[in-house]
């Protein structure tokens, strides 16, 4: 019990300790040496690459909702949904790959706000689930009830139903403050005759506090999984019923359903790589639950959780590569950005002119009543 008690990157340690034989202790204490610095590169690596995905999420998600709130095209309910998904992989960037790092066990805390700080990253996963699953529900709405679509989608409903997604995310994100988590096992034995004072935190990392039946029965299998399903099933109804429309549509008609379908591609293409980004380290918590720590190399772990976050810095990408009235608000901020630097730089030096002009000015009027007799 002892052994599974530890962190993985003390075993080697213990086996050193545990040698009896000189040159077989001298060739673990080598082993661990060699395994501690190839573990610290690891992690260097690792943070490295959580900073740079970080930045990335940061200003290519930035560039959505500001490419939302400039271009009137985009106030459609799809792109509404859009930019609350753009929202939550922004925080993502802000928040949940710095929280990632230091829930790592590099930091003590109290296991209340350990907890509080393990949830934040449950409710921005949860809001781009249902962020998601609201973008099929609206092009499946807009396909099979296109009389009534512009009645029911308004804007009013709309930021009403996106204020819901993210009401509920954190609703399910919060869970585990309610009472499933990890909380008794932190707590003091003897907490009524233990004093305060010589109560030192234990390092707070994800798992310490979240418990692993609660991020597979309740988290995957039913706030991800049961979602994925439903909007795989609503994209196919979609997509069989575009199918079946462009044969039997005029030429005209055709025009229209193609940007649907084109527009359905891309969003799907969106759902696609969410799943694949996300389900490896679910399968990884599935392992962990179900066959122990030493199931799952934690090499394995990080590129997990590297790939999640990394899923938060694509969507920006896909957007610019597969949606034209997204590709042309890019274009609108950019000419803006230049023009801005432009402007900034004709200030600038329009400055110094009239600085410089000034200078010499004065230089001559001092000169000019020292010659002055």
């Amino acid at each position: 019990m002892l052994v599974y008690s530890l962190p993985w990157n003390l075993l080697p340690l213990l086996r050193c300790l545990e040698a009896r034989s000189f040159k077989l202790k001298k060739l673990l204490r080598l082993h661990c040496s060699t395994s501690a610095v190839m573990a610290e590169w690891s992690w260097v690596a690792y943070t490295v690459l959580e900073v740079l995905i970080a930045v990335a999420c940061c200003l290519g998600n930035v560039l959505v909702v500001c490419a939302v709130c400039i271009r009137d095209s985009l106030r459609e309910p799809t792109f509404c949904f859009l930019a609350s998904l753009a929202v939550a992989d922004l925080l993502v960037g802000v928040a949940a790959v710095p929280l990632a790092v230091l829930l790592d066990g590099w930091v003590s805390l109290t296991p209340e706000l350990c907890l509080l700080l393990s949830c934040v990253v449950l409710v921005l996963t949860q809001a781009s689930v249902l962020s998601l699953l609201a973008i099929a529900v609206d092009r499946y709405l807009r396909l099979h009830t296109p009389l009534r679509y512009k009645a029911l989608a308004t804007q009013r409903r709309t930021w009403l139903a996106v204020s819901l997604c993210w009401m509920l995310s954190c609703l399910l994100g919060f869970t585990p403050l309610f009472g499933w988590n990890n909380y008794s096992s932190l707590a003091l034995p003897d907490s009524a005759n233990a004093s305060s004072a010589s109560f030192i935190s234990p390092p707070c990392t994800f798992l310490s506090v979240i418990s692993l039946p609660f991020m597979v029965y309740f988290n995957f299998l039913g706030c991800v999984m049961a979602p994925l399903l439903a909007m795989t099933l609503l994209y196919t109804r979609i997509f069989w019923s575009l199918q079946g429309r462009l044969k039997d549509s005029t030429p005209q008609a055709q025009a229209s359903l193609l940007r649907e379908k084109r527009l359905a591609c891309s969003l799907a293409l969106v759902l696609l790589l969410f799943a694949a980004c996300w389900i490896p380290l679910h399968l990884m918590n599935c392992l962990l639950l179900f066959q122990g720590p030493q199931a799952v190399t934690p090499g394995t772990i990080y590129t997990g959780i590297l790939l999640s976050h990394a899923n938060s810095a694509v969507n920006p990408v896909v957007y610019a590569y597969r949606i034209p009235k997204i590709q042309q608000a890019y274009a609108q901020i950019w000419r803006r950005f230049f023009l801005w630097l432009n402007c900034c730089q004709g200030d600038t030096h329009v400055s110094r002119t009239i600085r410089d002009s000034k200078a010499n000015q004065t230089e001559r009027s001092g000169s000019g009543g020292k010659s002055t007799p």
